[in-house]
């Protein structure tokens, strides 16, 4: 993540939750009661922002906004998943773990539940802690 690219992390969250005028907690929950389905079509952070403010301008609700970018995120995930190859079982890990939404849109894009443990957003970190302890001979 970095504030060149930060396309599907909870950098490109924030930033979209700001420009709902949203807390970042909120975004995902209100992902959940979208009635209409969008289309975000740019992962990019920058061209997916204005596509969110064009949104706004055109009185789209911001729960189906919030919507659309949670299934932009999932979409972007299966395509990778595709890519290295999928296997049940799944399980999310990080921040966006966090996120109803996201993880809803990833769910039902694989057709399957994920794990998901109870700080997902520290299993990289715990994971390497681990490795360098387990490389230390200690």
């Amino acid at each position: 993540m970095n504030d060149k690219c930060a396309a599907g992390t909870g950098r490109f969250l924030e930033m979209i939750a700001r420009t709902l005028e949203v807390s970042l907690d909120e975004l995902g929950a209100i992902a959940l009661t979208s009635k209409e389905k969008i289309e975000i079509t740019s992962m990019c952070s920058v061209f997916a922002e204005s596509e969110v403010i064009s949104l706004i301008a055109n009185n789209k609700e911001k729960a189906d906004i919030a919507d659309g970018v949670c299934r932009a995120i999932a979409n972007k995930a299966f395509g990778l998943l595709r890519r290295v190859g999928m296997e049940p079982d799944f399980m999310m890990t990080g921040g966006v773990a966090k996120n109803p939404g996201v993880v809803r849109a990833a769910e039902e894009k694989i057709g399957s539940k994920f794990y998901i443990c109870e700080e997902p957003e520290i299993v990289g970190a715990t994971g390497a802690a681990l490795y360098a302890l387990e490389k230390s001979g200690i």
